[in-house]
């Protein structure tokens, strides 16, 4: 039982930090464009049915909103990305 949850913190641990990576390379592309950029990839996954990966970068977006000080975060735009993807 031990060596379960031991594997599951890692696992976990080995996620989050591959989800502030993927974070870090969107802001360190265009750090005011980065929340949308995570929004355009959610809504991509979302059109493709893809529930995970659609999971994952709306960890990324929030990963974003939560270290970024310069990043744009407008629900209009928002709304806007996403009917465009779909």
């Amino acid at each position: 039982m031990i060596n379960q949850l031991k594997a599951w913190l890692k696992e976990r641990h080995a996620a989050r930090m591959s989800i502030q990576a993927d974070a870090r390379r969107l802001i360190a592309y265009d750090e005011r464009q980065a929340y949308y950029s995570a929004q355009r990839l959610i809504a991509r996954a979302r059109s493709q049915g893809n529930a995970q990966e659609m999971l994952r970068w709306a960890r990324v977006a929030a990963e974003i909103a939560r270290t970024s000080k310069v990043a744009e975060m407008d629900f209009e735009v928002v709304n806007a990305i996403a009917e465009e993807e779909s």
